[in-house]
């Protein structure tokens, strides 16, 4: 279980949101709601306050079965959507703007400024109360509280986790996991030298957050809040270490590039090509439901870091929001609390066997351990990997406001490495095209 930070941390954390506060303030729009909206009461009529529900993680339609069985005030309708800015975010951006968003949606930590900027979330502050907050992960609590306001509600924290093929690294003569990045390279040379055709791990060219989650963890801070101003340094030092090593991993053919979660990918873990994956803990689950072949072979450990001293960023992560036009906002946040921060609605989505999220109610850690079968894992106890990685989380990070142009820019440039192309032009890319982003849309940025 997640320990509860000293004062120093806290008062660390306090500092630095009060110093973004100023500077994220100006990215809000007029036009986003302050919540409020019908209570979680039945209508006059006798009937539930009815919600519309848009999410993607794993194990939700189980949720909101289990919610919808056990509460009669309140009832959700729940439509899948994909995740990603072209998929699911682009259909929540274009349903706010036509007036037909469903009433909570599913958005990463990551998207959730840009949503908050262009007005398509409501600040929830007055609906949440100090002890609710206590529940939550204070690194999910912090990227979740933007200008000094709160919009939207945690699900899990998204600490990161290496995932290796015990007995592949066993024919390599690897007798344990890279506990640092000199580990791991010299590990890479390792297995591709006895499994000729057999890689470490894999550079997803076609989304980010790998890349991110590795330059949070050395300390990087891409977005900065200072005054009024942001400052935007994605190519700093911090991450150029980041990219020097990476990119002599791909120029000496020891990582593979490849499609994230693509049929490509599947298919090198099916044959063992694959050797190992750098996620996050949603990625037990993940890898478990896509090579179940390969049951008992696998295994979780820390990432490795640059000093061998625990150190974590996160790799995704999802929260709960309000659109900005619903009118049931108490009602919507009824069941995301439930969902979030209650025994019955973790272990519903755990025990649908196809989620090993970590809560960010540290607190309920022990419920998705119990409900998680590790037989996968050769019933290793994963959840104490993940436990550790939490603590670890560097605290400070910020996302930026206009993430999804960040992200994109950086996707089409990683999409060249074949041809030429190099991280950090595609990190250099990435500073341009979110500086003129932020710029266009009005916000002061220093670089």
């Amino acid at each position: 279980m997640t320990s509860t930070p000293s004062s120093a941390r806290r008062r660390t954390r306090r500092i630095a949101t009060a110093v973004a506060a100023s500077a994220f303030s100006i990215a809000l729009v007029a036009g986003c709601g302050s919540g409020g909206g019908d209570s979680a009461t039945p209508a006059a009529d006798g009937q539930p306050v009815t919600i519309t529900f848009w999410g993607w993680a794993k194990g939700t339609q189980e949720v909101v079965n289990a919610f919808n069985a056990s509460h009669k005030n309140v009832q959700v309708n729940f439509e899948s959507i994909p995740s990603g800015v072209a998929g699911g975010y682009a259909k929540i951006s274009n349903a706010v703007k036509a007036g037909n968003a469903p009433d909570l949606f599913n958005t990463e930590y990551g998207q959730l400024p840009d949503f908050v900027s262009q007005g398509a979330v409501q600040d929830i502050t007055k609906l949440l109360n100090a002890d609710l907050k206590a529940k939550y992960l204070p690194q999910s609590v912090e990227l979740t509280t933007l200008g000094g306001k709160s919009w939207a509600l945690p699900l899990d924290a998204a600490p990161q986790a290496f995932f290796y093929r015990k007995d592949l690294f066993e024919k390599a003569g690897i007798t344990s996991p890279p506990k640092t990045w000199d580990e791991y390279r010299a590990d890479a040379e390792k297995l591709k030298n006895a499994v000729p055709n057999s890689r470490i791990g894999t550079f997803f060219p076609d989304d980010p957050s790998t890349f991110e989650a590795l330059s949070w963890q050395n300390g990087a801070h891409w977005f900065t809040g200072v005054s009024d101003t942001w400052r935007v340094e994605l190519n700093g030092n911090d991450t150029k270490r980041v990219t020097d090593y990476w990119q002599k991993l791909l120029s000496d053919d020891l990582v593979r590039v490849q499609p994230s979660f693509s049929q490509q990918w599947t298919a090198s873990l099916q044959k063992g090509e694959t050797a190992a994956y750098l996620g996050a803990a949603w990625g037990g689950g993940v890898l478990k439901g896509t090579v179940p072949d390969a049951s008992g072979k696998w295994a979780v450990a820390p990432v490795p870091t640059w000093d061998g001293k625990p150190a974590s960023g996160m790799l995704g992560g999802t929260t709960f929001a309000v659109s900005k036009d619903s009118k049931k906002a108490k009602a919507a946040l009824e069941f995301a609390q439930w969902a979030t921060t209650t025994p019955e609605g973790i272990q519903a989505r755990i025990s649908s066997g196809t989620s090993s999220m970590f809560p960010a109610a540290p607190a309920l850690v022990p419920v998705a351990k119990a409900a998680f079968n590790t037989d996968f894992y050769g019933g290793q106890d994963i959840y104490s990997v993940f436990s550790a990685a939490a603590e670890s989380i560097k605290p400070n990070w910020q996302w930026g406001p206009a993430m999804a142009a960040t992200n994109s820019s950086v996707k089409d440039a990683f999409g060249k490495l074949g041809q030429g192309g190099t991280i950090q032009a595609a990190i250099d890319a990435g500073q341009q095209a979110t500086v003129a982003e932020m710029k266009n849309r009005g916000l002061k940025v220093s670089e």
